[in-house]
């Protein structure tokens, strides 16, 4: 097995792990052991758990940041369309089977500030905004940070409702708050 392949099967053994049961709440040993992998190998490539968690991390981005500007791109061209288009990714993610919320607000709940993993989760949070306030600018919307602000918090609360609450249509009424964020902000 390569070295790439063993850490692939780590990180897909994790990922669930990760996502079902908490970071603080899966051990090394268990990865371990779902994995495959030697011990000396699963510290090759990770030397500190929390190494594992931001890769995780990194991965949940990527699929979640993924989703995220698919849903916008889907609601057609024009930025205050895919500001509330967006929101099309948080009805899907609401509606999954074995859904537990927001993997980044639930590694922030379990991790220490200042911490890589707290680090990481901070980091993905403020390139959403980032990108929420891009799209507002360019829909010309008056104060792009504090419509930025109120979507992307609208999304995070979404995505606590819709697990907390087990209610999937926690993402309808979200993606009808922010229609409604937007159409306030038009000039």
């Amino acid at each position: 097995m390569t070295s790439s392949a063993a850490r692939q099967r780590i990180l897909d053994a994790a990922f669930p792990l990760f996502y079902a049961h908490g970071l603080r709440a899966v051990g090394v040993d268990r990865i371990i052991a779902e994995s495959g992998v030697a011990k000396a190998t699963f510290y090759r490539h990770f030397p500190a758990k929390d190494d594992l968690v931001v890769a995780y991390l990194d991965r949940v981005d990527e699929i979640w940041t993924g989703q995220l500007h698919d849903a916008a791109r889907d609601a057609g061209p024009n930025p205050a369309d895919q500001l509330v288009g967006l929101f099309d990714a948080l009805a899907l993610a609401c509606r999954r089977d074995g859904y537990r919320g927001c993997a980044f607000i639930n590694a922030a709940a379990e991790s220490v500030p200042g911490t890589p993993v707290h680090q990481r989760t901070v980091a993905h949070k403020e390139a959403v905004l980032r990108w929420v306030r891009d799209l507002a600018a360019d829909a010309g919307l008056e104060d792009a940070d504090a419509v930025a602000r109120s979507l992307t918090l609208l999304l995070d609360g979404g995505l606590s409702a819709g697990a907390l609450a087990a209610d999937p249509d926690a993402a309808v009424r979200a993606k009808a708050a922010a229609r409604l964020v937007v159409a306030a902000a038009t000039p």
